[in-house]
């Protein structure tokens, strides 16, 4: 693997996705991979807030809010 500092954002972005996937699928080295790419990624940025939304397999309904059950509309 290339050194993380090497790389540019977009292509780290790549990369942290695909490791994402794999890590997902199961490949047991894959998680550790991943986490050292987004790491990387959120030490550039400086935000410590993430857009995980690739990373939520919920389903859509279980994603939204509830709606309060006293409101009829």
């Amino acid at each position: 693997m290339t050194e993380l500092t090497d790389l540019d954002e977009a292509s780290l972005a790549e990369h942290a996705a695909e490791w994402r996937k794999r890590a997902l699928r199961g490949e047991k080295q894959a998680r550790g991979i991943a986490h050292a790419l987004e790491t990387e990624m959120r030490r550039r940025s400086g935000d410590t807030l993430t857009q995980n939304l690739d990373l939520d397999t919920r389903p859509q309904a279980l994603r939204q809010a509830p709606r309060p059950w006293w409101k009829f509309w």
